[in-house]
C-alpha cells in the first residue's frame, strides 16, 4: 500500500507540475514588436537586442516590424488595432507621447496600454570625427559666426531628440535649422557626410560608429556624466541647461489579460537580470528600470504631464 501511495503521490505531483507548466506557457508562439524607427535606429536596435534574450526562455518567436510615417503615429495605430492576446506590442519612447500632443493623431499614446518600462536611455550630441568641433561651445561659436550655414540633425519632428535640439538652440541663443528624420540611421548619414554639424541620439544606436572611429561625442544630455564615459561632459557642465530623460518600454493594444502582461513582465525582468544581457546593455549605457503594468501606466501619465509643461514653456503648446 505504501508503494502504491508513493506512486499515486508521484503521479499527482507530475500532473500538477504539467498543469502549472501549461498555465505558465505564453498564449501565442509568435510576437511582433513594432517600432516607428528605421532599421538601425535607436528603438530598432533596442528591440532586436531585447528579443535575443526573450525568445529562448519564453519559447516564443519574436520579430521586429518597422512601420514608418507620421512621427510614429502610423505604428501606434497599427498596434492599437492588433489582437489583445500578447501577440503585438509597440516599442515605446517619449516620442509617442510627444507626437500625440503636437500632431493629435486619430490614435495617440493613450490608445495603447503600457505593459512595461524597461530602460532609461541617455541622449548624447555627436559630430563626425573629421569635423573641427571638440565641444558644444565650438558648435555654437561656429553657428553664431556663420549665420545660415549651420544645420543640425534630429529624428522626427515630435521626438524628444528634436525638442532637445530646439532647447539647445534656445539655451545658446542661436537660430539654426534643425532637420528631422524618421529615424536615427538617416540622421547619422547626414552627420557623417557633413550635411549637419551635429546630430543627437542614444548610445545604443551610436555605438558601432563610435567604435569604428567615425564619430566624436560632444556632450551627454543626462543630469550627470555617464559611468561608462566619465570623460564626456554634460551639456549643463558646458553652460547649456538641457537635460532630457528618455525611457524605453513596451505597450500593447488595450484589453491584454493581466496574466499575459505579468508573463511578459516576468520574462523581461529575467532577461534584464541575465549576465549576458547585462553585459550588452551596460556597454550601451542603458540604465535598467523595470516597471510592470500598473507602475508603467503611472510613469507614462507622469511623463505626459511633464511633457505638456515643457511644451508650454518653449511655446509648442498654449
Amino acid at each position: 500500500m505504501k508503494f502504491k501511495s508513493l506512486i499515486a503521490t508521484g503521479l499527482l505531483s507530475m500532473l500538477a507540475s504539467h498543469v502549472a507548466h501549461a498555465q505558465s506557457d505564453y498564449p501565442v508562439n509568435r510576437v511582433s514588436l513594432v517600432t516607428h524607427s528605421s532599421p538601425g535606429g535607436g528603438t530598432d536596435v533596442f528591440l532586436r537586442g531585447l528579443i535575443k534574450h526573450l525568445s529562448g526562455p519564453m519559447k516564443v518567436n519574436f520579430s521586429v516590424e518597422n512601420i514608418r510615417g507620421g512621427s510614429g503615429a502610423t505604428a501606434v495605430a497599427h498596434v492599437a488595432k492588433g489582437a489583445a492576446d500578447g501577440s503585438i506590442f509597440y516599442g515605446t519612447t517619449p516620442t509617442y507621447i510627444q507626437t500625440t500632443l503636437l500632431s493629435r493623431p486619430q490614435v495617440g499614446y493613450d490608445g495603447l496600454d503600457p505593459i512595461a518600462i524597461i530602460f532609461i536611455d541617455p541622449e548624447v550630441i555627436y559630430t563626425r570625427t573629421e569635423s573641427p568641433f571638440k565641444s558644444l561651445e565650438d558648435v555654437i561659436k561656429h553657428a553664431k559666426a556663420n549665420p545660415g550655414k549651420s544645420r543640425w540633425g534630429a529624428s522626427n519632428p515630435a521626438s524628444l531628440e528634436r525638442i532637445a535640439m530646439e532647447r539647445l538652440s534656445r539655451s545658446a541663443g542661436v537660430k539654426v535649422p534643425i532637420v528631422s528624420h524618421e529615424g536615427g540611421a538617416d540622421q547619422m548619414i547626414g552627420v557623417l557626410n557633413g550635411t549637419y554639424d551635429i546630430g543627437i541620439g542614444e548610445m545604443q544606436e551610436l555605438q558601432a560608429q563610435l567604435e569604428a572611429g567615425k564619430i566624436r561625442l560632444l556632450a551627454t544630455l543626462s543630469e550627470k556624466r555617464l559611468d561608462g564615459l566619465p570623460q564626456l561632459m554634460t551639456a549643463k557642465e558646458q553652460g547649456f541647461n538641457v537635460v532630457v530623460r528618455k525611457f524605453r518600454g513596451l505597450a500593447g493594444p488595450k484589453g491584454i489579460p493581466d496574466n499575459v502582461a505579468r508573463q511578459m513582465e516576468d520574462a523581461i525582468r529575467k532577461a534584464v537580470a541575465s549576465p549576458a544581457y547585462k553585459a550588452e546593455y551596460t556597454r550601451e549605457h542603458l540604465t535598467p528600470m523595470v516597471l510592470g503594468r500598473e507602475a508603467a501606466r503611472q510613469f507614462t501619465a507622469d511623463v505626459a504631464a511633464e511633457t505638456i509643461t515643457s511644451f508650454k514653456e518653449i511655446g509648442l503648446l498654449k
